[in-house]
This record gives structure tokens, sequence and C-alpha cells, in this order.
């Protein structure tokens, strides 16, 4: 029997952790290198799992299929913290909407019309519901950095080396492959190296001669302290997009990604969270915690990129603006196409190739 690969996933945010609980459970060695258990992206996520409008169907098959992936993942996980809460929408035109409806239910989304009264009946506390929106009821939420960290314990629990506090600062190659990790502390021979460090990643993969053209917008969430149940799922509203975590907070952006705070976050944030007081009934009385500004890793397209990358053994890439949703299916299409060799035809749009 051959030996077990032995692996080397940076970064451990959602992403990172996925693919290291997947890759041990499919019986590879692996460490994970992370600057921080839960990443750095991660914790600024809105944390909506959904296919939602503005995409190709390919990708719409990629989204429901994690999305079923997510599912599965938790049969295997104790307590990763997801809500199945559904999603009610109306943060297009009318005309787009019914667009979007239509599109989607022709592909299989369980998406429905609901008039403002159904609207109200679903999120009783929202004020100024318009005269209808959609209702998605198989999207939902993860609680993003306790998600990553659930993955990596029972990850460790199975064999996984877990380095943390180490920042990662090149890769080294040999005729035609990566062969080890330069962290800050010490140089790490690998047979693999998974690079999942979201806006890390083209730095990373431009040592060894690799451009990945990834950019970091800038996104405000902005969160409140705990409150009694206030929402039962996820409002995507016109430039307002918000739900309520499973400790109690009423988080919110100007859109799922977060908007970009200018040079006055602090201000921003303050203004985006007048906004959230005001959209709910008993708004009055929230008060904000904290707010975080994100640096989303997206791609040039927008699209994921995903895979080993041509003409360079033992690197696999895997960077996406979508990490929540995306999460489960990457790490097990990730583990099978490096363990196996195997090819995932779901992936094949998202290959580095497609830029050269």
């Amino acid at each position: 029997m051959a030996a077990a690969q032995n692996i080397t996933v940076v970064g451990g945010g959602i992403i990172g952790a996925s693919i290291a609980w997947h890759l041990v459970e499919a019986g590879a060695k692996v460490r994970l290198i992370t600057e921080k258990p839960g990443g750095v992206a991660t914790p600024t996520s809105f944390a909506w799992i959904n296919a939602s409008w503005g995409n190709p169907e390919s990708y719409f098959r990629l989204r429901t299929r994690s999305m079923r992936e997510w599912r599965r993942l938790a049969d295997s996980v104790k307590d990763l913290p997801l809500s199945w809460c559904g999603g009610l929408c109306w943060d297009l035109p009318p005309d787009d909407l019914f667009a979007y409806a239509r599109e989607h239910g022709s592909w299989g989304y369980d998406i429905r019309q609901v008039s403002m009264a159904e609207a109200a009946a679903i999120e009783p506390n929202v004020l100024h519901l318009p005269e209808f929106a959609l209702h998605v009821r198989e999207e939902g939420a993860a609680e993003p950095t306790i998600a990553a960290n659930v993955l990596i314990a029972d990850a460790r629990a199975r064999g996984l080396e877990l380095i943390e506090g180490v920042a990662v600062n090149s890769l080294r190659e040999k005729s035609g492959r990566v062969v080890s990790v330069l962290t800050d502390q010490a140089e790490i021979e690998t047979d693999h190296v998974v690079l999942a460090a979201g806006a890390a990643v083209p730095g990373l993969a431009a040592t060894v001669g690799i451009t990945v053209p990834v950019e970091a917008p800038p996104g405000l969430i902005v969160h409140s302290k705990p409150v009694p149940k206030l929402l039962n799922g996820l409002v995507i509203a016109t430039e307002l997009h918000v739900r309520q975590t499973l400790q109690g907070r009423i988080i919110a952006g100007s859109d799922f990604g977060g908007s970009d705070p200018g040079n006055d976050p602090e201000g921003a944030a303050h203004g985006l969270f007048a906004k959230v007081k005001g959209f709910l009934k008993g708004g009055d009385a929230l008060e904000m915690d904290f707010y975080t500004v994100g640096f989303r890793p997206t791609p040039k397209d927008g699209f994921p990129i995903l895979g080993s990358v041509s003409g360079l053994d033992g690197l696999y890439l895997a960077v996406t603006h979508s990490g929540i949703t995306l999460a489960p299916a990457i790490g097990r299409f990730a583990a099978e196409e490096i363990q196996q060799g195997h090819s995932e035809p779901l992936l094949a749009p998202y290959r580095l190739s497609r830029f050269t």
C-alpha cells in the first residue's frame, strides 16, 4: 500500500478547515498552518448559504450541491452551527424578481412568490414590507468562525496536525514541483500544498511564479448586542441584508458582502446600524456591539479559482468570495482531486487556466 500523502493546507478559515477535514477523513496525513484558527475573512462574513440570483446555471449547480453537502457534513461533525431558516428576498426591481423566480424555479430551486401578508407572517418584526417578495425555504446560514473551528477540532481528533500562530511567507519549488512551505519560523517539507488563505493566495502563489488574479474589496458588517428573537430567517431587502445569529445578534450589511466603509468606517457603521434600527419593530432598543470590515477574496471574474495548477505539480488553489456556501463541496472535491486524481466536472469552469 502506498504511503499517505503529506499535505499542507495554508489557511484556517472555513475553506481551509473544510479541505483539511475532508483530506484527513480521506486518509491523508495533513497539517494545517494558520496565523489564526477561524481565518481572517471568515469571521467577517454575513454567512448566507444560498444559490441566489445573478449567476449562470453551472454556478447554481455547484452552489446547490454544496448546500446539500452542508447537510451531509453536519451528519458527520457534531455541533456545526447551521440554521436552515429560509430567506425572504426583495432586493431587485419587480421585473428582475419575477425573472429570478422563473429562472431558478425552472432549475429546481425551492423559490416562491409571497404577498405582503405572507411576508409579514414569515417575518412579523420587519417594517415596510414590499407588495410581494420571494421566499426560499432551503436557504440558511452558518456561524462562520465557530463552524471553521468545529471542523478544525474534529479534524484534529482524526489526526490533523495544527500549526497556529505562524505566518507562511513563501513556497519553494524544485524541478516543477512545490516541495516546501517557508514560514516565519521554519521550512516545512511537504508532498502537496493547498493554498486556501483567501486574499493572501496571490502573494504566496507569486513566490513560485504563479499569477492568481484576486482582489479583496472591503465589506462593512454591523453586529448588535444579543437580543431576544426578532428574525426567523434571512432578510435580503433593498440596500439592507439582515439576519439574527444563533447567539441572538442582529447582523447586517448593505448587501451580503458588506459595503465599502470609505475613510470613516466607524461613521459608516453607525449610519448602517441606524438603518437596521429603523428596519425592525422594536429596533430602537437595539445597541450596536461592534462592526467588522472584512476583505473578501474575490477572483477577477467573480467566480472561484479551484484546482491544481498546470505546469506546477504539488499545488492546489482554493480561493472564492462565496466561502460559506461553497466550503463543504470545495472540501470534498479538493480531497478527491488531490487524493484520487479525480477531476470533478462541477469544478471544470473554475480552473486557474481560464485566465491564461
